[in-house]
């Protein structure tokens, strides 16, 4: 499957977006960034799937796994476990939105989009927060 294109900016579709939400922005701070890297660990153990980089940050997750799966699945479940790994965290609510509808999902074919995917993973997204790489899984 090739590669999708990716969007230009556009700050009229954040903007109409933003005002569609019905709930503040959910925010992950440091324990609850912990539990969903220790959930992406979890599910890709239990799935067979390689983990080959994570960056959990305040409001949004990368992830760069290698798995024969579809992306969306591999999301869905990602955001499942993630799930309930917060969901023992402590209670938000049944009617808290945690995740994004969808997400970004990228077929990586070549060798070196993979290496550049990880490396944007761990060094371009700001201050280290929940992050590993290949060794560390």
């Amino acid at each position: 499957m090739p590669r999708g294109r990716l969007l230009e900016a556009d700050p009229q579709r954040v903007s109409d977006e933003r005002q569609r939400m019905n709930q503040v922005p959910y925010l992950l701070d440091r324990d609850s960034r912990a539990v969903v890297l220790h959930a992406l660990r979890e599910v890709c153990m239990h799935r067979g799937w390689g983990l080959l980089a994570a960056h959990v940050r305040t409001n949004h997750v990368h992830v760069v796994v290698e798995a024969e799966p579809r992306p969306e699945k591999i999301m869905n479940d990602f955001k499942s476990y993630a799930s309930r790994g917060l969901n023992r965290l402590g209670p938000d609510g049944s009617d808290r939105k945690r995740w994004a509808r969808h997400g970004s999902t990228r077929w990586l074919w070549k060798d070196q989009d993979v290496r550049e995917a990880i490396r944007y993973v761990v060094e371009e997204q700001g201050e280290d927060m929940a992050v590993c790489v290949g060794a560390d899984f």
